[in-house]
Order: structure tokens, then sequence, then C-alpha cells
């Protein structure tokens, strides 16, 4: 069984940053030829892939956060995050992280609420 646990959302005002964390675990678990992706849903809104980081570091990310949003990952960690900086009140949402091999995992969420 795997687990997933982010952390590191908060309340942050426009303009400032905060550094999502999420670190699996399981019984002999090894990510380092796994996917991890950062998902979110805003209030009415679908769920979407914000960012995305491959077994062999290739990164993705949706156009709305390219040049202000940074995904990076330490398998020595079982770990990725997601560095965001110049938040806007439009990145308010629920931020969710996935962890793909032959299945998904998913963890159970962290609010990030940016003021105006």
């Amino acid at each position: 069984q795997v687990q997933l646990v982010e952390s590191g959302g908060g309340l942050v005002q426009a303009g400032g940053s905060l550094r999502l964390s999420c670190a699996a675990s399981g019984s002999g678990l090894r990510v380092d030829h796994m996917n991890w992706g950062w998902y979110r849903r805003a209030p009415g809104k679908l769920r979407e892939l914000v960012a995305r980081i491959t077994a062999s570091g290739s990164t993705y990310y949706v156009d709305s956060v390219k040049g202000r949003v940074s995904i990076s990952r330490d398998n020595a960690k079982n770990t990725v995050f997601l560095q965001m900086n110049s938040l806007k009140p439009e990145d308010t949402a629920v931020y969710y992280c996935s962890l793909t091999a032959s299945t998904v995992y998913w963890g159970q969420g962290t609010q990030v609420t940016v003021s105006s």
C-alpha cells in the first residue's frame, strides 16, 4: 500500500510563494522509475494537471503557471516538490500530488489560498 502525504499549503498574499511537498511511503517503495504529478481543483472547476515530472526528469507545466512554478523530485526521500512563486488569486485551489507506476496513487490534498 502506497500513501502520499502533501504539505506546505496555506494562505499567502498575491505575489507570494509557497513550496508544496509530497512524500510517498510504502513497504519496499522505490519511486525512481515512477512519474510524479501535481494537480489542482479550484472551486467550481475541474481538476487540472499543473505540473509533471517523469522518471527521467522531463517536466511539463500547464501554460497558466509557466515561469512561476517549478517541479522537482528527490528520489532518495521519495518526495516531490512544487515551488510556486508570484502566486495569483486564480492559483487558489486544493493541490493534489500523484505518483504513477502501474497504477496511480493520490494524496489527500493541501489547500492553497491566495488573497488579493
